[in-house]
């Protein structure tokens, strides 16, 4: 039956923790993923500092159910790990802030791009189609500006050694800012490209 739900008690340090999850839609049971993510809500530990013991076996493949551990309904387990350190949550808060910078300039150069599909399918009178690109050219430097100081402000930030958590999301986020400052020079290839297109054919229409 999909969406079963199975109740399992996890126990971390002198606290018992009943965890209850429910299976998926796909007729899957819950996973060690599910069981790492509620772990996590009730713990404050991160996934990638748990370590989770069922009967002395590891649990290591996320994306298995727990039942092919031979995990069911009851059964106790053991989690091991530590909660990142205050100092760690202030980084990744402010990581997490970054973040949040970056998807609004990725939506508003997602924006641009929608247009720019529109232009090139002629949603625009001709002599129209100049001034509506250069405008455009113009939003895609501003999202590079932003792009490049949010990278700037990610690159001012030292991450301690031990911090690992933000040192896999701060990889992650220049990974984001670098695929999106490429996205914004092909864009801006994309508009000088038609903007010449456009100008040679008015010179062509002028002879």
């Amino acid at each position: 039956m999909s969406g079963q739900s199975i109740t399992l008690i996890v126990s971390y340090g002198a606290t018992k923790h009943s965890i209850t999850l429910t299976g998926h839609d796909d007729g899957k049971g819950a996973t060690v993923k599910d069981l790492s993510d509620a772990l996590t809500q009730a713990t404050g530990v991160p996934p990638a500092s748990q370590k989770l013991i069922f009967k002395g076996k590891s649990l290591k493949d996320m994306e298995e159910s727990l039942s092919s551990y031979g995990i069911k309904e009851g059964c106790k387990l053991m989690m091991i790990g530590k909660r990142n350190s205050p100092e760690e949550e202030a980084e990744l808060k402010k990581l997490k802030d970054i973040e949040k910078s970056i998807e609004q300039t990725v939506k508003k150069l997602e924006k641009v791009e929608g247009e720019l599909t529109g232009l090139k399918n002629g949603f625009l009178a001709k002599d129209l189609q100049v001034e509506a690109l250069s405008k455009l050219d113009h939003r895609v430097k501003i999202a590079a500006e932003q792009f490049m100081k949010i990278l700037e402000q990610i690159d001012a930030m030292s991450v301690p050694e031990n911090f690992n958590d933000c040192r896999i999301k701060k990889k992650g986020l220049v990974k984001t800012v670098q695929d999106s400052l490429a996205q914004c020079d092909k864009i801006e290839a994309c508009i000088s490209d038609h903007l010449s297109k456009i100008q040679s054919k008015n010179l062509a229409l002028a002879d």
